[in-house]
């Protein structure tokens, strides 16, 4: 990496808001570490490339110690100047079907993934007085997820973690930051199992480059925490604040109960 360009790391970095926020940085002059572990890392990271950042790409699964391990050891001797913990991975379906290996991993990447990784880059942080730390949070931190219970409650945890954690660092030169996107525009719903036949997976969602260009914002601003996204998703993050959990938990299965999606369009 060059001496002369701040360096951002930002994890799920091969498609979605981790692409897009990779991009938000390259365009404000950073040079990137970027880490996913699906093959199309490589070729987000030669797009990168084009804006005239040095790109670093990380393949490894923070899923696992030995991901998180290769990770860290890439940046051995690197001054991280922004870091973004943006890997996240979800499961929908009623806790008692859904496979209880598909939710440890949603527990390994959201939660102890964000832990183990922002324990030695905050510390970095800290001792030489200046960084930014930021996590991708979810308006779904604030309900309780019914139908997709794990997914919610892992972002209740970041939330809460990231937010004591600026608390903590608050006077020290460095800021934290947790950014809670809505329903956006990515192959996450594909991957949980809940593009098909869930309301929430088939309706219209918010752009993932709208998001990043928020999401950078508030880290660059130094926010604790910003609703990220359209004003519908704005809206939603307002109503978690106020609404009972049993109103959020209920309108939460009518988003993500299997069978509430759509029915295809029949031709006339």
């Amino acid at each position: 990496m060059t001496d002369t360009r701040p360096l951002a790391l930002i994890t799920g970095a091969s498609s979605g808001i981790g692409h897009e926020l990779a991009r938000q940085f390259a365009h404000h002059g950073y040079d990137l570490v970027v880490n996913a572990e699906d093959e199309a890392l490589e070729s987000a990271a030669q797009y990168l490339r084009e804006s005239g950042a040095e790109v670093r790409a990380v393949r490894a699964d923070l899923r696992t110690g030995e991901g998180r391990f290769l990770l860290l050891d890439a940046l051995d001797g690197l001054t991280v100047d922004v870091a973004v913990l943006n890997a996240g991975v979800g499961r929908g379906g009623a806790f008692v079907d859904t496979g209880l290996a598909d939710d440890q991993e949603v527990i390994d990447l959201n939660v102890t993934a964000a832990v183990r990784l922002a324990k030695p880059l905050l510390r970095a942080m800290v001792a030489r007085g200046a960084g930014r730390l930021a996590f991708t949070s979810s308006v779904a931190s604030t309900m309780p997820g019914s139908f997709q219970p794990v997914y919610n409650a892992s972002k209740s945890f970041v939330q809460s973690f990231a937010q004591a954690l600026a608390e903590e660092v608050k006077h020290t030169g460095v800021a934290v930051t947790a950014f809670m996107p809505g329903p956006t525009d990515t192959a996450f719903f594909d991957r949980a199992g809940m593009a098909g036949d869930t309301r929430i997976g088939t309706m219209k969602k918010d752009d993932p480059a709208q998001v990043a260009e928020q999401a950078f914002e508030a880290i660059m601003a130094g926010e604790t925490k910003a609703v990220t996204g359209s004003l519908k998703t704005k809206v939603q993050g307002l109503a978690g604040r106020v609404l009972p959990d049993g109103v959020k938990a209920a309108a939460h299965r009518r988003l993500a109960e299997p069978g509430t999606g759509k029915a295809p369009e029949q031709p006339s």
